[in-house]
């Protein structure tokens, strides 16, 4: 099945190409190599080796991504600390010769340099003065949902954790009054919608709190004597510090942020809003794009597959227009799980027959496994209809006739296997790699991956109805959607309602849904982009090597190429391509395998 159209993919190669000239001092995108230096080798890894322990410890995190005994640090004055550290971080990247690092390392070097080159943009333009969004924020990212306690260090280190809680969130406070001072907030009707969750969180009792289930199973080894005092100490942890936490922040948003929340919905609008918006446009995308461009790739792909969805609305022999299909799909109890348990049953049934037919596409396949949970209960309101992480993959049980079942194998194929779940284990089970790469997230290739993913359905034999196969060409054509519509709201001051019409006309998506996104794009700019043109770049790599190699080309070594970067920008996952074929089409691993 043919998704994109030839010009978008020409697009994003022209862009890439251009964002690869822009990044030859990275190195690996350069032809020219010179003999390895041990000590610019050293002198390269002493760098990010020393930088990565100290982000991580900003973060709350152990160099190996697991939580720490602490919270994040994030009041102003760390801020500038932040941003004086990676200043002379990138300094002194750049005065390191990149030609005398091995192949590997000039690899490392461009992923590193784009992270610190992101990270130092963010704090220019004090993104950090906004921590929340739609549906996530410090406050609601710390419940441990995706977090295995193995160890009674594990519990003591949460319980830690949980008593910092006042110290952080008056970090955030005073970060987001920052915001207030010049103007740099989101706007009210995000505010009014997360007043709602911190307000369930700050009344709950302890036993009942999102922090609270670590202490009801416990690992049999931990004796049973050490058990009930952790328990205490967790809960007595909630009762006396998080929960008047969450209290003094919702005060605080309630009285003191909204009346200060902004009533325009564009990026633009803030300060210093065209370079703002253009500055989450680099990070979500790693391309150096005009809003313009990309609202006219978006239109563009939307119209091509409004044709294929066409295509495939014949095959119901619906009698009816586009827009009464749509309405039909919306409201028909048969395509609507019944109960919560339904659909994580059958969100699991999917997950599992793709268990069967994943070894057929990708040779390294992760050891980690994931789990399948409902959202939680106090964010679910507000929340995606999934999102999968290394360990979990939730699924939305919330109002279940905003949950169609035609729509839940690509979801399931995007979130978890082989998705988010399977990416980002098979990421972290890759010790040769350094941290940086195994634990950080790049937008662009973890979601470019992702939608790739719910492509790759069609290979698989994942969607076996008509109506499966126009849920998975109405999720494509909601992520071109987004293109159009991060851009308009963003860019071209479109309404909340402009969004939402743009999403019904063109879109499967249910009304509830369709909130909840423009919602997400409005608090979150830049970051719908990464998806779709993503996708179409691994897309465009997949067809050049299987043009270049001929009868030589393996999907499944393709994939692992792919895979076996972790995350990386755009550029350099087509220099690992590049590599891919020059070396004949092998796997990265083959060699390993060989052994």
């Amino acid at each position: 099945m043919q998704v994109h159209s030839t010009r978008c993919v020409s697009v994003v190669r022209r862009l890439a190409l251009m964002a690869t000239a822009a990044l030859l001092s990275y190195g690996p995108l350069s032809h020219a190599r010179a003999a390895v230096d041990p000590s610019a080798t050293k002198a390269f890894q002493d760098l990010y080796q020393r930088e990565w322990a100290w982000r991580m410890d900003l973060q709350g995190s152990l160099p190996d991504g697991k939580p720490s005994a602490h919270l994040p640090k994030a009041d102003p004055a760390t801020q500038q600390v932040r941003q004086e550290t990676w200043r002379k971080a990138l300094a002194d990247l750049n005065a390191i010769p990149v030609q005398s690092l091995s192949a590997q390392d000039q690899v490392n070097y461009a992923v590193y340099k784009q992270q610190l080159t992101v990270l130092l943009d963010d704090q220019k333009m004090q993104v950090w003065q906004i921590p929340f969004d739609a549906d996530s924020g410090f406050w609601s990212d710390l419940p441990p949902s995706d977090t295995p306690f193995l160890k009674e260090q594990d519990y003591r280190n949460y319980i830690s954790r949980l008593n910092d809680t006042g110290r952080y969130f008056a970090d955030e406070i005073a970060a987001m009054k920052a915001g207030i001072a010049r103007g740099f907030v989101q706007p009210k009707l995000i505010v009014e919608q997360r007043l709602q969750d911190l307000e369930k969180m700050a009344s709950v009792t302890p036993e009942d709190s999102a922090f609270a289930p670590p202490f009801k199973h416990f690992p049999d080894d931990i004796p049973a004597k050490t058990q009930a005092s952790l328990r205490q100490d967790g809960l007595n942890a909630i009762r006396e510090t998080v929960i008047p936490a969450y209290k003094t922040l919702y005060a605080f948003m309630k009285d003191e942020y909204l009346p200060h929340a902004r009533a325009s919905l564009a990026a633009e609008d803030q300060p210093d809003g065209k370079a703002y918006y253009r500055s989450q446009i680099r990070e979500y995308t790693t391309l150096d794009m005009s809003p313009d461009e990309i609202h006219k790739i978006g239109i563009r792909e939307v119209a091509g597959l409004h044709k294929q969805m066409l295509g495939v609305m014949a095959e119901t022999h619906f009698k009816g227009d586009f827009p009464a299909f749509l309405k039909f799909l919306r409201t028909d109890p048969q395509f609507y799980p019944k109960t919560g348990d339904e659909l994580l049953k059958d969100a699991a049934w999917l997950a599992k027959r793709v268990d069967g037919k994943v070894g057929d596409i990708i040779g390294r396949l992760p050891r980690g496994r994931f789990t399948i949970e409902p959202v939680p209960a106090d964010v679910a309101p507000v929340y995606t209809a999934g999102r999968g992480g290394p360990h979990t993959y939730l699924v939305n049980t919330y109002d279940l006739p905003s949950r169609p079942l035609y729509a839940l194998p690509a979801l399931t194929l995007h979130e978890s296997s082989p998705g988010h779940s399977l990416q980002l284990s098979l990421a972290e089970e890759q010790p040769a790699v350094p941290p940086y790469r195994r634990f950080n997230y790049i937008s662009a290739y973890g979601e470019g991956w992702a939608l790739y993913c719910e492509y790759l359905g069609n290979e698989m034999g994942i969607y076996e109805t008509a109506y499966d196969r126009f849920g998975y060409l109405s999720y494509q054509a909601w992520r071109a959607a987004r293109l159009v519509v991060d851009t308009g709201l963003h860019h071209l001051h479109w309404s909340r309602e402009q969004a939402r019409a743009y999403l019904r006309e063109n879109t499967a998506l249910s009304e509830h849904e369709i909130d909840t996104e423009v919602d997400r794009y409005i608090a979150w700019p830049g970051q719908a982009l990464s998806y779709y043109l993503g996708e179409s770049d691994i897309r465009r790599n997949r067809a050049r090597a299987e043009k270049a190699l001929g009868k030589a080309f393996d999907l499944r070594a393709f994939h692992d190429a792919v895979l076996a970067t972790g995350s990386v920008p755009l550029p350099v996952l087509d220099g690992a391509i590049d590599n891919f074929i020059k070396t004949g089409g092998r796997s990265p691993y083959a060699a390993e395998d060989a052994q």
